[in-house]
């Protein structure tokens, strides 16, 4: 049975100050029926660690580099984020896509680095309004799929969120067929590819997830979860949706 995940992206967003957030968070939902993540900045990871505790939330980041270590300035190393107290780390999230030219064989780097550092990768896909207005989802998705996550993929080393680019921090969201179209297509490309080690990945569902929508959303097929923008900054909006969450 696949637990479900619940996972708050602060993207660019947060300062010390924000640590209460997550305090607030482990302390209401420590019997939650779901897994909890929150990934802040990198500067806040190891506090975020502390401000958690040792209840539900685990700490996650946001991106991570190919290599173990080198002259890369400015990036951080899986093994970086592993030994800060992280346990999950966000990849080929679209933004990362378009503000860095990431590719698909970017992101199967990352992964393979994130899982020889002991991290779960969360690997992002997802199309841009253009593509969906040309009917081109599930190829760009499939196709996506099929770059981003390199072989050795598990139910314990990788988790898959679904993020339609023209739905993140707009305030759009996908009609609930065409989230489940997607979500299964998922999972059908999972099976075909993995077997029966596929039941267990994880699908998430990620763009404009708010208190509103998340119980509707949560009973789509196929969706186990949420990786969830700036409803994930403020513990009252969050825990409506871990909420809805553990009650689907």
């Amino acid at each position: 049975m696949r637990r479900k995940l619940a996972a708050g992206n602060w993207k660019m967003n947060g300062t010390r100050a924000s640590l209460e957030e997550i305090g607030r968070i482990a302390a209401d939902h420590s019997t939650a029926a779901c897994e909890i993540l929150i990934c802040p900045p990198a500067t806040l990871i190891v506090p975020a660690v502390a401000a958690a505790g040792a209840g539900s939330v685990r700490i996650g980041g946001q991106d991570c580099h190919a290599k173990a270590s080198g002259a890369h300035t400015g990036d951080i190393a899986a093994g970086q984020l592993a030994d800060a107290g992280a346990s999950h780390v966000i990849l080929g999230h679209s933004e990362r896509r378009a503000d860095h030219g990431e590719s698909d064989a970017d992101v199967a780097a990352k992964t393979l680095a994130a899982w020889a550092a002991g991290l779960v990768a969360v690997v992002c896909v997802g199309e841009t309004e253009a593509e969906r207005d040309r009917g081109e989802t599930l190829v760009v998705i499939g196709r996506q799929l099929a770059g981003s996550v390199p072989e050795g993929a598990t139910a314990t080393n990788l988790v898959l969120a679904y993020e339609p680019v023209w739905a993140i921090g707009t305030g759009r969201t996908p009609t609930l067929d065409q989230i489940a179209e997607v979500h299964d297509f998922l999972r059908a490309e999972l099976t075909a590819r993995l077997g029966d080690a596929a039941t267990g990945i994880r699908l998430l569902y990620g763009g404009s997830v708010k208190p509103s929508n998340a119980a509707e959303i949560f009973a789509v097929s196929n969706v186990d979860g949420a990786l969830v923008g700036g409803a994930s900054l403020k513990a009252a909006d969050f825990g409506q949706i871990i909420a809805a969450l553990s009650a689907a």
